[in-house]
């Protein structure tokens, strides 16, 4: 490790020390969260050298596949996070309701909600995977928190963060003033400061979407995906590439590196889910670090981070990004709402092109 090279536990100390009010448990917190993505971050590099017990697959609560990492990475985290004292409950994509942290721990003042492998349908092809969370305070007094106590907004976060587990281990984390990225060093066993202050990029020319789906989408992603598809000929003016990897994770590392923009928008596909993404551990922690970092995020009508959740697994529409794309988009779902006929060089929803 080059000299002076800061890590990941050493920065988190700094931060806590020049906040107005520094909290050590949160900072034990962060701590036992990387060393979680430490062993989770071993399991899937092991790949088809697991026993094949570990790359089976289930069905988890929600009734979507699961495979066996799935629920090795949610045991990780749980075990690694409720021995430390400083949580009095967790919530993850895998469990239908909330844990309690067990009697012979101790129990603190935060809340864990977290995603433990997301992107894991992509384990079979060695695609890079990770984890989200995202850290919230629990209500004065509770110490034993019920499902209502999960339901803050994301205004209401303390830190969020994911992890990547690809050709490197890492970890993105935001605790409310900037965007920051850690490399896993192997040699010293430390997550190593590698992408201090991270801004995503104001200027895009990538957008990552489905577009497997876009017989389902609403007209206004409808058309600004049209506008992209056209390149140079078109009213952009610009050629542009599109993304899917089908790992969040990976999806917003990239934008936060290269700028760009994200979409899981709201679609007809199945009318009894407003949208793919979960709110509470995949949307909110997400948005955090996209705003952190300069970006926007949105369900194309509102911003993510203002929706109060109504149930522990809420699903919403979500697009982030690049902020002066986000707000293109945002701008063409209010002229749809007012059910208006704009008058582009390619007239809203009605350009010709091999959508539609």
């Amino acid at each position: 490790m080059p000299k002076g090279r800061t890590t990941f536990s050493k920065f988190i100390i700094e931060e806590e020390l020049r906040a107005s009010q520094p909290d050590p448990h949160l900072t034990a917190l962060l701590n036992d969260i990387q060393t979680a993505c430490k062993f989770i971050a071993l399991a899937v590099a092991r790949g088809a050298l697991n026993s094949s017990e570990v790359v089976a697959t289930t069905t988890n609560v929600q009734g979507e596949e699961q495979k066996a990492l799935d629920v090795i990475a949610n045991d990780i985290m749980l075990a690694q996070c409720e021995q430390g004292g400083t949580l009095c409950g967790m919530a993850s994509e895998e469990m239908d309701e909330p844990y309690p942290i067990q009697a012979e721990h101790r129990r603190g003042r935060y809340l864990l909600a977290f995603d433990p492998l997301d992107g894991s349908s992509n384990l079979d092809v060695n695609v890079t995977v990770g984890t989200i969370f995202s850290i919230l305070r629990a209500p004065d007094g509770v110490s034993d928190p019920t499902l209502e106590h999960f339901l803050q907004p994301g205004t209401q976060q303390i830190a969020a963060g994911f992890a990547l587990y690809g050709p490197c281990s890492m970890i993105v984390i935001t605790l409310g003033s900037g965007v920051h990225g850690f490399t896993l060093d192997r040699e010293i066993g430390a997550y190593t400061l590698t992408h201090p202050s991270m801004r995503i990029p104001e200027q895009t020319r990538e957008f990552a979407i489905n577009a497997s789906n876009e017989r389902f989408w609403e007209p206004p992603v409808r058309h600004y995906v049209a506008e992209c598809i056209q390149g140079r000929d078109g009213v952009r003016g610009e050629d542009f590439n599109m993304r899917w990897v089908a790992s969040m994770v990976a999806e917003v590392f990239r934008i936060l590196v290269r700028g760009g923009l994200f979409m899981y928008p709201r679609d007809t596909k199945d009318l009894g889910k407003p949208g793919r993404l979960r709110l509470l551990y995949e949307a909110n922690p997400m948005s955090m670090i996209v705003e952190q970092a300069g970006g926007a995020a949105t369900t194309g009508r509102e911003r993510l981070l203002d929706i109060a959740p109504v149930a522990l697994h809420q699903r919403v529409p979500v697009i982030l990004g690049s902020r002066s794309e986000v707000e293109r988009l945002i701008e063409y779902h209010q002229a749809y709402d007012r059910g208006e006929d704009l008058a582009f060089d390619a007239p809203l929803f009605n350009a010709r092109t091999m959508f539609r």
